[in-house]
C-alpha cells in the first residue's frame, strides 16, 4: 500500500496527520478499495470475435467507408499490414465508445522545460477558456507561474476552469486555491479527503491522476508532466545523484491540435459533471475544429469501473497484437499477470520487447515490487534496461514503427483500478519515429539487466523485493 504523492519528498505534512492519511487508505482499501478486478482479456475477445471494423471521424463527422479504408492502406503501406493497425484498433474503439480521431498534429514534448513552455504559449494566446486538470499543484515558483498566469487571464476575461486532486496537491494549502477563487478562477477538488467537503459518494482510493490542458477548445496537452519544480530542468541537461534527482525528472508530454481537441474536453467537462462542479460559464466550449495534421488520435480517458479500464485494456491488447516490436517506458512498474503474460507472449514469438524503468525511484516500494518481475521477463527474452539519468517518470510507448501512446497511466494496478487516467493513443508512422528517436535517447542514458548479472544481485534486495511483491495489489 502506498500513497501516490509525486514530488512531495521532504514538504512539512505533520507527522500525525500523514499517520491519520495512511489508516485512512488502509480502511478505505479494506472494506472496498481492494475489491475490484480487471477484465479479462479473453472474454472481451470471445466477445467481440471478430471485431468489427474500424471507424474514423473528421472534422465534419464519421467518414465514409471508402475513406476509412483508404486511411487505413496508407498506414498499411507505411509499415505493413499489421494486426495492431485493424484487429487492435477496432476492438479497442468497440469497449470504449472513443472514435479514432482523422487530421490532427502531434507535438512531441520531452521534459518540463519544453512542456511549460508550450503550456505557457498556448495559455498566453487563450482568448475564451482555459480547462486545466492535474494531479499535482504544487505551492511554488512553477505553481506560483501558471497561477500568475491564469489570474492575468482571467482578468482579461478568458474563463479559468481548474480541477486537482485532494491527494495530489494535499500540501498545498488552501490559500493558494482561495488566491484564484478569489479572482474568478472556477476550481474543484477532486475527491475531497475532508470529509465536510465530499459532495457524493466517497472512496478515499479514487483519484484524479490526469494531467490535461485544453485552451479555447483548439489545443489540448496530456501526458505525464504536473505542475511541480521538479520538472523546471531537464532530465538530459547534466548528470546528477541523490536528493538531485528531484531537480531532473524526465517526463514526456504531447501538445495536440485538430478534431482530437474536443475528445479531451468531453472527458474534462463529464469529470466536472460528475464532481458536481460549480455552474460553468457559457463559453464555446467546441468550437469547429478544422484539419490540422495527418496524425489519427483516439483519446482514452480511464475511470474505475469494471468496464471503464480502458487504458489497460489499451495496453494489453497493443502487447497482444504485436508483431515486430514494442518500446515501452514507465515509471511505476508492478504489472498484473495479464500484462506480464502479453509481454513475455510477445518476445518469446519473436517481437523485440524492450521496456526502460527508473533506475531511482521517489517510491521505494514499486521500485523493489517492480523489481521482482525481472527474473520471469529476462527468461522469457525480454530486454530491461534502468534509467539512471534524473527520475524516470514518463509513461510512454511505441509498436511496430505506427502506434505510439503518451499519457498518464502508470503499469501498476494503482492507475489500472483506482485512478481517472487518460492516454492519447496516436496511428502514424511520422510520430511513431519521433518516438522511437526519444526511446533511443533515453537508452543511451540507461544500464542494461542481463540475467546472468541479476541472479547475482545481494541477498537484502531479493529479500525487498519478496516483501513488496506482496503488497502488489494495493501499489
Amino acid at each position: 500500500m502506498r500513497i501516490r504523492i509525486c514530488a512531495m519528498k521532504g514538504l512539512n505534512v505533520s507527522k500525525i496527520f500523514k499517520t491519520l492519511l495512511y489508516l485512512y487508505f488502509l480502511f478505505s482499501l479494506l472494506t472496498c478499495g481492494g475489491c475490484a478486478s480487471l477484465p479479462r482479456i479473453e472474454d472481451i475477445y470471445q466477445r467481440l470475435t471478430p471485431p468489427p471494423p474500424p471507424k474514423i471521424i473528421g472534422p465534419r463527422g464519421q467518414l465514409r467507408s471508402e475513406v476509412t479504408e483508404r486511411i487505413m492502406e496508407r498506414l498499411k503501406k507505411q509499415v505493413g499490414p499489421v494486426d495492431i493497425l485493424e484487429r487492435h484498433i477496432a476492438l479497442v474503439e468497440s469497449i470504449s465508445g472513443s472514435p479514432l480521431v482523422v487530421g490532427n498534429n502531434v507535438t512531441l514534448l520531452v521534459d518540463g522545460p519544453a512542456t511549460y513552455a508550450a503550456m505557457f504559449q498556448a495559455i498566453q494566446n487563450a482568448k475564451g477558456h482555459i480547462h486545466l486538470e492535474t494531479y499535482i499543484f504544487e505551492d511554488d515558483e512553477v505553481g506560483h507561474q501558471f497561477a500568475d498566469l491564469l489570474l492575468q487571464k482571467q482578468s482579461e476575461g478568458v474563463q479559468v476552469n481548474l480541477i486537482y486532486d485532494s491527494i495530489g496537491s494535499l500540501t498545498t494549502p488552501d490559500t493558494f486555491f482561495e488566491r484564484l477563487q478569489d479572482s474568478g478562477v472556477q476550481t474543484l477538488e477532486f475527491n475531497p479527503i475532508n470529509l465536510l467537503k465530499v459532495r457524493k459518494q466517497w472512496l478515499l482510493t479514487h483519484r484524479d491522476h490526469r494531467k490535461i490542458l485544453i485552451v479555447d477548445g483548439k489545443v489540448a496537452f496530456t501526458g505525464g508532466v504536473n505542475i511541480s519544480r521538479v520538472y523546471s530542468s531537464s532530465s538530459l541537461s547534466g548528470e546528477r545523484h541523490g536528493r538531485d534527482i528531484e531537480e531532473a525528472w524526465r517526463d514526456t508530454h504531447i501538445q495536440i491540435e485538430g478534431p482530437a481537441v474536443a475528445e479531451f474536453q468531453k472527458l474534462f467537462l463529464d469529470t466536472w459533471a460528475r464532481e458536481r462542479g460549480p455552474e460553468l460559464s457559457k463559453r464555446d466550449y467546441f468550437p469547429f475544429l478544422k484539419r490540422e495534421g495527418r496524425d489519427l488520435v483516439m483519446v482514452l480517458g480511464s475511470t474505475p469501473g469494471q468496464v471503464n479500464r480502458l487504458t489497460y485494456i489499451m495496453y494489453v491488447t497493443a502487447f497482444m497484437y504485436a508483431e515486430n516490436f514494442i518500446h515501452l517506458t514507465n515509471s511505476y512498474f508492478v504489472p498484473d499477470k495479464q500484462t506480464v503474460k502479453a509481454l513475455t507472449d510477445a518476445a518469446r514469438r519473436g517481437v523485440d520487447v524492450k521496456i526502460i524503468l527508473p533506475g531511482i525511484s521517489d517510491e521505494l516500494t514499486v521500485f523493489y515490487a517492480g523489481r521482482s518481475y525481472y527474473t520471469q521477463l529476462l527468461k522469457s527474452g525480454v530486454r530491461l534496461y534502468e534509467h539512471r539519468k534524473g527520475m524516470l517518470h514518463a509513461k510512454t510507448a511505441v509498436i511496430d514503427g505506427v502506434w505510439s501512446t503518451v499519457g498518464s497511466t502508470n503499469m501498476d494496478l494503482w492507475s489500472f483500478l483506482r485512478s481517472d487516467e487518460v492516454n492519447a493513443m496516436i496511428l502514424g508512422q511520422d510520430f511513431a519515429t519521433e518516438m522511437e528517436a526519444m526511446f533511443a535517447k533515453d537508452l543511451e542514458e540507461c544500464k542494461q539487466i542481463f540475467l546472468e548479472q541479476w541472479k547475482k544481485r545481494p541477498f537484502g534486495d531479493r529479500v525487498k523485493e519478496w516483501f513488496t511483491r506482496l503488497l502488489a495489489p494495493w501499489l
